[in-house]
């Protein structure tokens, strides 16, 4: 796969609904071409002390920024024609179908494909999880701010880029 754009979604509760940041990684005959990162004002509006834990974000972070659909505005610009590429896709696809639902907006239907699943498939037991961050190491990236939207994207996009 040479043409795909990488997502990641963080959540401000448990609700897959409540995004509150995504990344995006464009990539076209397998190089990175564009990356896109925003805040997202959650619906439901509240954090859990655990989701703030894992990636930092506080209330006041988004308290004024767009909510989903504006976001998603952007987005689809990015990846028109696209398909989608997460590692652990059903969490991503998942937030990303609970949004489309919340605010009643019609869900194209796309394709997604998980970097988890195939490393699963190209590493096998070669490693001892396929968590992100084991296997963007594997595939050479670093990851250093993982649960940051964006640098997930792009470890994500760097382990497509290596096995899909």
């Amino acid at each position: 796969m040479k043409d795909f754009a990488a997502i990641d979604f963080e959540t401000a509760n448990g609700n897959p609904c409540s995004v509150c940041s995504v990344g995006v990684v464009i990539v076209r005959d397998g190089v990175i071409t564009d990356k896109y990162y925003s805040l997202i004002h959650p619906v439901p509006n509240y954090y859990s002390p655990a989701n703030i834990r894992v990636h930092g974000i506080h209330p006041a972070d988004t308290e004024a920024a767009d909510t989903f659909p504006e976001v998603w505005a952007e987005v689809v610009q990015k990846i028109e024609g696209l398909p989608l590429v997460a590692h652990f896709s059903r969490f991503d696809e998942g937030c990303l179908k609970a949004a489309f639902a919340r605010f009643e907006m019609d869900y194209p239907g796309y394709q997604f494909y998980c970097t988890c699943t195939a490393s699963r498939r190209v590493f096998g037991r070669r490693l001892p999880n396929h968590k992100l961050p084991t296997v963007a190491a594997e595939c050479g990236y670093n990851l250093e701010a993982h649960h940051h939207a964006l640098a997930d994207a792009e470890a994500c996009a760097a382990i497509a880029i290596k096995i899909l």
